[in-house]
């Protein structure tokens, strides 16, 4: 069983930049990032592979958003730019036991979330 612990979270104004990190307490595969705003359904941010050659992303955050990971210390991270109100929305980190890349909520594993707040 592998433990995920999000961080990173606040209130930033629109534009702000924020880093949200997710530490592993063992080895995973492909991990992901999704979000959830209230009254909405949790939906996929972004993606990467065990080896960091392959990243997904959902198309709201092409060019703002770069997810990115530390194998060594069982770490990723999620740095998002230019953020906006539509931002809004817990984090949540996620692993999978399998090396496929899936852009679904079919993980194995999932943080307890960070909450991100972009004010306008």
């Amino acid at each position: 069983q592998v433990q995920l612990v999000e961080s990173g979270g606040g209130l930033v104004q629109a534009g702000g930049s924020l880093r949200l990190s997710c530490a592993a307490s063992g080895r995973t595969f492909t991990m992901g990032w999704f979000r959830q705003a209230p009254g909405k359904v949790r939906e996929f941010v972004a993606a990467i592979s065990w080896g960091s050659r392959s990243t997904y992303y959902t198309d709201s955050v092409k060019g703002r958003f770069t997810i990115s990971r530390d194998n060594a210390k069982n770490t990723l991270y999620l740095q998002m730019n230019r953020l906006e109100p539509e931002d809004t929305a817990v984090y949540y980190c996620a692993a999978r036991n399998t090396p496929t890349i899936d852009t679904t909520t079919h993980y194995d594993y999932w943080g307890q979330g960070t909450r991100v707040t972009v004010s306008s």
